[in-house]
C-alpha cells in the first residue's frame, strides 16, 4: 500500500521504514538560498552581538535539536567518515544555520542510505548554496566510488532579474547508488540538430519542413529532430505561471523531470521514497509509472494538497494511506500543543477552506471557504479556528464582525473545546443567509467542534469549491492540472 506520512521525516524514517526496503529515493530538501551569504553564515554563538542583527527565517536553525544531532553524529550515531566530515565542516563554518542544515541533512541521509536496497539509488536535488558541502556528506555516507553523476537540470526559460552576475539557469542533482550493482535504464531524449551557424527558422510550405533561412550559398538548412542518449545535462524548462501543471507551490518541479529519474533508475513495481514530498510531484510520477511510493512532509498543507490531488486524478484507484494526521480529539490536541499554526491549517482544511498563507495579520480570520453564487459570482464563508480551552461569546461576535467587514456571506467558527451557551446564543443572533441559487437558508454564523468534524459533520452551507487547483481525471497518461 502506498503511504503518505505527515510529520518530521527523521523519526518516521527511523520508526516506520524498514532496512533495505526502498528502490529509489528522490529528495529536494528546503533551503533558503535567497538570503545573502553574510546572513546565512553569521555566527549564532551567544557571545557574538552581531548574531542579533538579523534573524534567519528558514526551516533550518542552529538549535537544541541540531546541537543534539551534532553530538549524536560525532558520538557514534553515524559512520566514522560522516562524523569526520561533520566535524571538519564545524571547524570551517562554526555553529550557524548552514551547519545546522548540514547536520540535519546528514542524519537524514544516513537513514536514507539504510532504507535503500543494495540495487537502489538516491537523487539529491539542490542549488549552489550548499551543494558543495552536501556532496562531501554524500561521499562520506555512500562512498565516493558509488557516485554516478552530477546531473545539471538546465531550465533555460527562467525569468532573470537585473543582477550583477551571470544568470542562474540550472540546479544540481547528485546521483549516488548504494552499490556497484544498481538499476539503470539509458534515457533517450529528443534533440534538434541544425547547422553550426543558426539562422532564422521558418516553415517551408513546399517541403513542409521546419528550416533555417538559406545560407550564403543559397542552400536551405533543415532542422533535424533525432533521439539521442541523454547526457548529464538535462535541458528541460521549468514550470511557467501559465502551465496547466502549475500549483503555485514553492519549489514545485516539473513532472517530466521526476518521470525521467524514475524511468532511468527504477522498474515497475519498485518502491520510491520522497522524504520532502512538497506538493507531491514525485508520488504523482510514481503513481503514473506504476511504482509504489512513500511520501513524507512536515507541512500539513502539503499533505492535504497531495491527498486531494491524487483523489481528484485517480478517484477510487488512488490507493494510499495517510498517517500522522489527527483522527481523534486527543491527537488534535497534541497537534495544537506542538504547532498551533499547523493545527489551524488542518482545521480549515476539514471544512474545505483555504488556510491563510501567513500566521500574522489575519484579523481573526484563519481561512476562507468559497462557494458559487448566482451568475458566476463567488461567495465566501470566513473561518476562525480556536484551539485553546478559554472560549467566550466575544470570539463569535468578532467573527461575525470580520465577516461583515470583509463582505462575506457567512462565518464558520471551529473550536477544539466545547462552545459555551453564550457562544451558541451569539451565533444564533447573527441571522441567516438566503442562498438564491437554491432558495435555501443557512445560519450566517455557525459553530462546529473538532470532535464533530472528525465524525463527518460539516458546516450547513452551499457546496464548497475545492480550494486547490483541480486535476483532470487520469486516463492512461498523467492528468495535468487546470484552473
Amino acid at each position: 500500500m502506498n503511504q503518505l506520512f505527515y510529520g518530521d521525516n527523521l523519526p518516521i524514517l527511523r520508526q516506520r521504514i524498514k532496512d533495505e526496503s526502498v528502490d529509489l529515493v528522490y529528495l529536494d530538501p528546503p533551503f533558503n538560498s535567497k538570503r545573502s551569504y553574510n546572513v546565512l553564515f553569521e555566527s549564532k554563538s551567544s557571545d557574538d552581538p552581531s548574531a542579533q542583527i538579523e534573524a534567519f527565517g528558514d526551516t533550518w536553525h542552529w538549535s537544541q535539536e541540531s546541537d543534539a544531532l551534532f553530538d549524536e553524529i560525532i558520538g557514534g550515531g553515524a559512520p566514522p567518515a560522516v562524523a569526520d566530515a561533520v566535524l571538519a565542516m564545524q571547524k570551517l563554518l562554526g555553529k550557524n544555520d548552514v551547519l545546522a542544515y548540514l547536520v540535519m541533512m546528514s542524519a537524514r541521509l544516513v537513514e536514507l542510505h539504510r532504507v535503500l536496497k543494495p540495487t537502489g539509488s538516491l537523487f539529491l536535488h539542490c542549488d549552489p548554496t550548499a551543494s558543495h558541502y552536501l556532496k562531501i556528506v554524500l561521499d562520506a555516507i555512500f562512498d565516493v566510488r558509488n557516485f554516478r553523476n552530477e546531473i545539471v537540470w538546465h531550465y533555460f526559460n527562467k525569468m532573470q532579474g537585473n543582477v550583477k552576475r551571470l544568470a542562474s539557469d540550472h540546479d544540481i542533482i547528485f546521483w549516488y547508488s548504494k552499490s556497484a550493482t544498481f538499476t539503470f535504464h539509458p534515457v533517450m531524449e529528443l534533440r534538434v540538430d541544425g547547422p553550426k551557424k543558426m539562422l532564422k527558422r521558418r516553415w517551408d510550405a513546399e517541403t513542409k519542413k521546419l528550416v533555417n533561412d538559406k545560407d550564403e550559398n543559397g542552400k536551405v538548412q533543415y532542422i533535424e529532430r533525432t533521439h539521442k542518449l541523454a547526457d548529464d545535462v538535462w535541458r528541460m524548462p521549468m514550470l511557467q505561471p501559465a502551465s496547466k501543471e502549475k500549483l503555485d507551490y514553492p519549489t514545485q518541479k516539473p513532472l517530466a523531470l521526476l518521470e525521467r529519474i524514475l524511468e532511468m533508475a527504477s522498474n515497475e513495481g519498485d518502491l520510491v521514497l520522497d522524504p520532502f514530498c512538497g506538493c507531491g510531484t514525485t508520488v504523482a510520477a510514481a503513481q503514473k509509472l506504476d511504482r509504489r511510493w512513500i511520501g513524507i512532509d512536515i507541512t500539513y498543507l502539503a499533505i492535504d494538497l497531495i491527498e486531494k490531488r491524487l483523489r481528484e486524478m485517480y478517484g477510487d484507484d488512488a490507493h494510499f494511506e495517510v498517517s500522522g494526521v489527527p483522527g481523534e480529539v486527543s491527537a488534535a490536541q497534541a497537534l495544537f500543543d506542538e504547532n498551533p499554526f499547523d493545527f489551524e491549517r488542518w482545521a480549515v482544511s476539514l471544512v474545505n477552506g483555504q488556510p491563510n498563507e501567513k500566521q500574522v495579520g489575519d484579523k481573526g480570520i484563519d481561512g476562507v471557504i468559497r462557494f458559487h453564487l448566482n451568475e458566476g459570482e463567488i461567495g465566501e464563508a470566513v473561518v476562525s479556528v480556536k484551539g485553546g480551552k478559554q472560549l467566550n461569546p466575544a470570539m463569535v461576535q468578532s467573527l461575525a464582525g470580520a465577516a461583515a467587514q470583509r463582505g462575506a456571506q457567512m462565518g464558520v467558527f471551529v473550536c477544539l473545546g466545547t462552545p459555551t451557551k453564550g457562544m451558541i446564543e451569539a451565533a444564533a443572533q447573527s441571522g441567516s443567509f438566503e442562498y438564491e441559487f437554491s432558495g435555501a437558508s443557512y445560519p450566517k454564523v455557525q459553530i462546529v467542534t473538532i470532535a464533530e468534524l472528525l465524525t463527518g459533520k460539516r458546516p450547513n452551507m452551499p457546496t464548497p469549491i475545492n480550494p486547490y487547483k483541480k486535476a483532470k481525471k487520469a486516463s492512461g497518461q498523467m492528468a495535468m492540472f487546470e484552473e
